[in-house]
């Protein structure tokens, strides 16, 4: 048995990363300490913590440790446990972005352009990094065209040496070619060094170029090369357009951070500032920050976000002073290998920035955040109100939903939808073809289909089928004769065939059309629905485009295709003269009298295949 007292006793006064884990020997914290053994007894010996510390602490059954060499160390070791594990009272960065970046290798002697999303250390000149990768793939075309550099990596010097055959961009125009040997260094770095001030923030070249170029096609009627200049336009403007933002950043690399919160969800805004430009923005998701101060989730989302990426600003400018803000300075510096500043604007423009950038981190979280959040409520309620009236002994977080197809009692197929947390699970989707049941006999098509998926364990908590009584109790013998207990309920249909209710072997519940339980349900029945007519559908379509005419030895596409062209039908081509069919090119008479012998055959057989399947599923 774990003795949090005598481990307390025993830790370490070293810098290292602890683990908080409840009864079920899940992890719930992770945390990072200079020196393990004051941080972790902190938890124990002060009452004066929050109430999200307080109520952790209550659910702590024990904890482990790792001890690292330095600071540096836990925290990087921190951030990977937090992406592992995901415990329960940290503050959680959703998204994991890693963005591109526009590198030109200058240290070769013929330099490449290119788009990577790594930065090593080799030499080369780094832009970015950009958000918007449409632009700066549009930006790259447009670079290679008016300055066309190689993108190749070729060896310069041994594709000279033996006279290399040039590459596909050489012959298209996109390359100069410095391998064919023709191409002087000092002339090839005339384009190379314009491509460098332009990513350097000195666009007005490019920019003059491109405007004239859809002028001239504009005044010459070729409005289509015009709209296609005006595009490209449009992506330098997106990638590197000066910002009226970012006369605050004086600095080459800027971010500048601030924080919307609501409730338990917070937006993170970043802009992005390269060269005193702003090359992009971008809004981060972080869970768990009920409680928490602005400073503390600042404090998290740098930690969690610059350890991940390969690109450190110079200056990170925020709204509020993380904890800890000049230890985390010299974190990230050390990771950056240069120094870098956290910064809180207290007047002059970068205060306004970072008021401009607070802006727009509540209207993101205001439009886009916040509905989506109300529908994640708007599911958590239904699935408890699904609870509560039908007494389950659970939240239903698995549901799966089943339903039949067929035309007339033939070509049976099934179909399972889920929806795990009260969201729609694609990947878990199944369907099947029904084996054992011959007719219109739902509720034994029920019951084969549930006994197939039951083999493959990982049961619901929850089972919803598009069907009445009929069909739930032949589903709760499958589940009785092996064992099982999973609760199992029909949903029924009005008059008017809407969703009406709900109904298990002995009650039944008609739901209220104006609340979010019956538009759940409602949408898990139409879904089920939807997701079986498709199969039915598809497998109809397949047939459509058979023919017995496919059967005979020597008709091929063309051949099926004249015939039916000209006799309508497979029923047309029976009734032919055999001479009209010979008339088809590529068919004599011989093969016309097989073709009809075949037909005939198989016609007193009953296996004709309609070419145009018009019959729907009920």
């Amino acid at each position: 048995m774990f003795d949090i007292e005598e481990q307390l006793r025993t830790l370490p006064d070293k810098p290292g990363v602890y683990l908080m884990k409840d009864a079920g020997h899940v992890v719930i914290y992770v945390g990072k300490a200079v020196v393990l053994k004051n941080r972790v007894r902190s938890y124990f010996r002060s009452g004066n913590h929050s109430a999200k510390v307080r109520a952790m602490v209550e659910n702590i059954a024990s904890f482990e440790y790792i001890i690292t060499d330095n600071e540096l160390e836990a925290l990087i070791l921190e951030c990977n446990l937090i992406k592992k594990y995901k415990p329960r009272y940290n503050i959680l960065l959703r998204d994991d972005k890693t963005y591109p970046y526009i590198k030109v290798t200058v240290q070769e002697d013929f330099p490449r352009l290119m788009k990577v999303r790594r930065i090593l250390n080799d030499k080369a000149r780094y832009f970015g990094p950009y958000t918007n990768i449409a632009a700066v793939n549009q930006t790259l075309d447009i670079l290679t065209g008016l300055y066309p550099i190689r993108t190749c990596n070729y060896d310069m010097a041994r594709a000279i040496r033996t006279k290399m055959r040039p590459c596909l961009e050489y012959h298209i125009h996109n390359c100069i070619g410095p391998c064919t040997g023709s191409i002087d260094r000092a002339t090839y770095m005339v384009h190379v060094d314009k491509i460098l001030r332009f990513l350097s923030g000195h666009s007005d070249e490019v920019v003059g170029m491109l405007r004239e170029k859809m002028r001239v096609a504009a005044a010459e009627q070729r409005y289509e090369e015009a709209a296609d200049y005006r595009d490209k336009l449009q992506s330098v403007e997106d990638t590197l357009t000066a910002q009226k933002v970012t006369r605050a950043a004086q600095r080459d690399n800027t971010d500048a951070l601030a924080v919307a919160v609501s409730g338990p969800v917070a937006c993170v805004e970043v802009f992005f500032i390269r060269g005193g430009k702003m090359v992009g923005r971008e809004n981060f998701i972080m869970e768990g920050v009920a409680g928490e101060r602005t400073g503390d989730i600042i404090g998290t989302f740098m930690e969690q976000f610059y350890l991940s990426q390969k690109f450190i600003p110079d200056e990170i400018l925020v709204e509020d002073e993380p904890p800890a803000m000049d230890e985390t300075a010299h974190l990230l510096s050390e990771r950056n290998e240069r120094k870098v500043r956290i910064h809180v604007p207290q007047r002059g423009e970068k205060k306004r920035l970072i008021e401009l950038v607070k802006k727009n981190a509540v209207e993101y979280l205001q439009k886009f955040v916040e509905p989506t959040r109300k529908r994640g409520q708007n599911r958590t309620d239904a699935l408890e109100e699904l609870q509560r009236i039908l007494a389950l002994d659970v939240l239903p977080q698995r549901i799966e939903s089943y339903d039949i197809s067929n035309i007339q009692g033939t070509d049976n197929i099934g179909a399972m939808v889920v929806y795990t947390d009260g969201k729609r699970d694609r990947h878990e989707y199944r369907r099947f073809k029904i084996k054992t049941v011959a007719g219109a006999d739902d509720p034994a098509s029920m019951a084969e289909i549930v006994e197939r998926r039951l083999k493959y364990g990982n049961y619901p908590d929850l089972i919803l089928l598009d069907g009445g009584r009929a069909q739930v109790n032949a589903v709760n013998a499958v589940l009785d004769r092996y064992g099982i207990t999973i609760d199992v309920w029909g949903m029924f249909k009005d008059d008017r065939h809407r969703t009406h209710g709900l109904l298990d072997a002995e009650c039944e519940f008609v739901l209220d059309r104006t609340s979010n339980l019956y538009r759940f349900v409602a949408g898990i029945q139409e879904e089920v629905h939807r997701y079986a007519i498709s199969y039915f559908r598809s497998l109809h379509e397949k047939q459509g485009t058979r023919s017995v005419l496919d059967e005979i030895k020597g008709i091929g596409k063309v051949k099926r295709a004249a015939l039916l062209k000209r006799f309508k039908s497979v029923e047309g081509i029976r009734a032919a003269d055999p001479g009209e069919i010979a008339a088809i090119p590529g068919i004599n008479e011989r093969m016309a009298h097989e073709i009809q012998n075949y037909l005939e055959k198989n016609s007193r057989k009953g296996r004709d295949y309609a070419t145009d399947n018009d019959r729907q599923a009920r």
